[in-house]
């Protein structure tokens, strides 16, 4: 039975495997161990739906089974981003779920070794430079990217704009009371400084930029970035541009007392699983991806079967999720 091969593999009860592999909100495991089931899981070829068991067992007809590569655009390994180690095991659920086969991922630095004609489809995560696309472009016809911020129509894209939830985050913050924000994350045009200083202009509120600090969007950065401006700057409210720098933001709110014990209210992007788990509990910009993922996947297989030839985009909402860190200021 594959479950029990899975749990024998990970070292984990058959009853825990199936919980993981059918339950992706299962809080059963850790992230590690939910890794490790996944990628035993692949290791067999195990397909978890009814309809692809079925198709496994020859009780309905054969089709070709797509191959398909994901590439990680803006990383080097899963374990340095949550997001899009979240967003990657969403992608691994749905080709699992629709009886693909995911046979190899890459990252940006190794796409010149990629194959052409290899790989029914590539499904890249994150948005990457143009020079990459190209290269991919030369691999397979078949793409389809995942990201925040929108292209112009080069390849197949599922997004979920990132300036967007950044101007949902401000408008958030000024509604409970806040007019001196800051602001951590990349500062160089990205989609979210954008949405964050559109935000604050529109509102005729000043970018003070002695609490705008540029960050490669680490945890580490992002208590250090904290510690820069807390101490320089009587601002009331920051925006995180994602939920690993805000989750270092509260720590160092958390190690290092000021002065004025004035309450600091952080908001980010992303909604990862563990801004459920810092303290306080982190207010965020919820980030659809489960149904990224699964469009994501019905987008490429239908250009693969050519269900569509023109370049597409599907965008999804984001909406605010409220949490603890989030303090409405009595003080302007």
């Amino acid at each position: 039975m594959s479950l029990k091969k899975i749990a024998e593999m990970v070292g984990v009860s058959p009853s825990t495997v199936s919980r993981v592999l059918n339950d992706r909100s299962s809080s059963c495991a850790s992230e590690a161990v939910k890794q490790k089931i996944w990628e035993a899981a692949h290791e067999i070829n195990y397909v978890p739906n009814p309809a692809a068991r079925r198709l496994k067992l020859g009780d309905m007809p054969a089709t070709p089974t797509l191959r398909l590569a994901i590439v990680l655009a803006r990383i080097d390994h899963l374990q340095q981003d949550p997001f899009f180690r979240e967003l990657y095991r969403e992608l691994e659920i749905e080709i699992l779920k629709n009886g693909c086969s995911l046979a190899e991922t890459f990252t940006a630095s190794q796409a010149d070794e990629i194959p052409q004609g290899d790989y029914d489809g590539i499904i890249i995560l994150g948005r990457c430079f143009s020079s990459l696309l190209q290269t991919l472009s030369e691999c397979t016809r078949n793409l389809v990217g995942i990201w925040r911020n929108p292209i112009n129509y080069e390849i197949d894209e599922v997004v979920c704009d990132g300036r967007e939830a950044a101007r949902q985050a401000v408008t958030y913050l000024i509604e409970k009371g806040h007019q001196k924000i800051g602001y951590i994350g990349d500062c160089s045009n990205e989609s979210r400084y954008v949405g964050y200083t559109e935000t604050m202009i529109l509102h005729q509120l000043p970018l003070d930029y002695d609490c705008i600090v540029s960050t490669d969007h680490t945890e580490q950065t992002g208590y250090e970035a904290m510690l820069q401006i807390r101490q320089v700057t009587d601002m009331t409210a920051v925006l995180c541009a994602n939920d690993v720098s805000a989750a270092g933001a509260l720590r160092a709110l958390r190690e290092h007392r000021f002065s004025d014990r004035r309450k600091i209210s952080i908001i980010s992007i992303d909604n990862i699983e563990e801004a459920q788990s810092t303290r306080p509990m982190l207010t965020t910009v919820h980030i659809p991806r489960r149904d990224m993922a699964h469009m994501a996947l019905q987008v490429l297989t239908d250009r693969i079967r050519r269900g569509h030839t023109e370049k597409m985009r599907v965008e999804f909402p984001c909406q605010i999720v409220e949490r603890e860190s989030v303090y409405k200021n009595q003080i302007n």
